[in-house]
């Protein structure tokens, strides 16, 4: 069969368990998350799951009880998140499912049909999947809607973030990060702070006394990346919170850091790699032409290809591209002959690049499925250019942007766990 992407892999895995979850032996209710409840079916699935997903990851995983809280912790979470959306009037409607179905699918170089029985063959239902996709869509609108669309950056932060991170300059870095979150509840009592703080301090501890970090954080953390070892990746210090950054500053490599404290709770860094981040290099800019035509209800996934591909042998006999791209191109580029101008690395999406990058100038690409609907390509040109001080500050704007709405969203999360009534019931039996 042939290769799945990393990205769907990571939403079959998520419905993977679907015979333990729909199988009903003896069950019970593990929690109560408002009015709704989490059997001990599906926290059994999940931690399996997370299981699997440890052993592909290389991260012992923690002794079986322990990793069932943290497991359950995510089930509430996402519970909570899921009820919000839903009360406040997210919906993710059959006809927005079907497209990302289909979507994952062609992701996958496989046909609905083949994707079905990909599915079957990893022991998922149809239905089981498309649940758990509707889950994900749901909680990725929430956050767009309750945290991303609402950060605002100012001109002034992007001076400091410029400042900070000078394009070019000697010694800009990016550093490899994991970390711990140990979590402080909204308004918490002083000894509630004090005892996350000495939690903090135990598993530092054991962190600088050479304890698998990846496992602790597993076995500890309460972050939602808990689970993947509490790994941040790479990332240049204006992309971290501050109190991040600056800890690493004077690290050096496979150092811990003291407990550091946050609105959040206290993090435990651990530095696991550094490197240069020099970003004044010349990039290479392509100008390219496309025409898009959209998949819908009336035009098949067939239909749009079949289109584009005689738009291709008119092409090939001599017709010109961007006539055609006038008449036919679905895109808001029509009216200029589906001209993109000068386009940076990132500017499209990674479909659309991967296949305009693979195109020497003057050639024409295969029709290309892209989440719009499928593409013609012809690369015009490519030049060497550096990144011009307009490009510099968008770039800026964009790092900042998503430092602030991480933190922003852990802090959203954590409000909404401390306003969420739930009720824990593992160590009953």
């Amino acid at each position: 069969m042939r290769r799945r992407s990393a990205a769907v892999l990571a939403v079959v895995a998520l419905a993977a368990p679907a015979a333990a979850r729909d199988a009903v032996l003896v069950d019970r209710i593990v929690a109560v998350v408002n009015k709704d409840v989490i059997t001990l079916s599906e926290l059994a699935a999940r931690t399996e799951l997370a299981e699997r997903e440890l052993q592909r990851r290389r991260i012992a995983a923690p002794a079986r009880p322990m990793l069932q809280r943290q497991v359950l912790e995510r089930l509430v979470l996402d519970k909570a998140q899921v009820q919000f959306a839903e009360e406040t009037g997210l919906r993710i409607d059959e006809l927005q499912l079907d497209r990302a179905v289909q979507r994952v699918a062609h992701g996958n170089n496989l046909t609905l049909a083949e994707f079905r029985r990909a599915l079957e063959q990893d022991g998922v239902s149809l239905e089981r999947f498309r649940a758990d996709l509707r889950q994900q869509m749901l909680q990725s609108r929430l956050r767009e809607r309750e945290v991303d669309d609402r950060v605002q950056v100012s001109e002034a932060e992007i001076d400091l973030y410029l400042e900070e991170n000078r394009a070019g300059a000697e010694g800009a870095v990016e550093f490899d990060t994991a970390h711990i979150l140990v979590r402080v509840p909204e308004q918490a009592r002083p000894e509630q702070v004090a005892q996350a703080g000495a939690r903090a301090e135990r598993v530092r501890a054991e962190a600088a006394a050479g304890a698998d970090f990846a496992r602790l954080a597993a076995t500890h953390s309460d972050a939602g990346d808990a689970l993947q070892g509490g790994a941040l990746g790479w990332r240049a210090p204006g992309r971290l919170p501050e109190i991040f950054a600056q800890a690493l500053e004077g690290m050096k490599t496979g150092e811990v850091s003291a407990a550091l404290r946050s609105p959040a709770g206290f993090h435990v860094l651990k530095l696991l790699g550094k490197r240069g981040a020099g970003t004044a290099a010349p990039v290479v800019q392509t100008r390219a032409r496309h025409i898009l035509v959209k998949t819908n209800e009336i035009v098949s996934e067939e239909d749009a290809r079949r289109r584009l591909i005689t738009l291709r042998d008119r092409i090939l006999a001599g017709a010109d591209f961007a006539e055609l791209a006038r008449l036919g191109s679905e895109d808001g580029t029509a009216a200029r002959g589906g001209d993109l101008g000068w386009v940076y690395p990132g500017d499209t999406v990674p479909e659309f690049e991967r296949a305009m990058n693979a195109l020497q100038p003057g050639e024409l690409s295969e029709p290309v499925r892209t989440p719009f609907g499928y593409h013609l390509i012809r690369v015009e040109e490519r030049r060497a250019a550096d990144v011009s001080v307009e490009r510099q500050r968008q770039q800026a704007r964009q790092a900042v942007r998503e430092r602030k709405a991480d933190e922003a969203f852990h802090e959203w999360l954590r409000q909404l766990r401390d306003r969420t009534y739930v009720e824990l019931r593992l160590e009953e039996r």
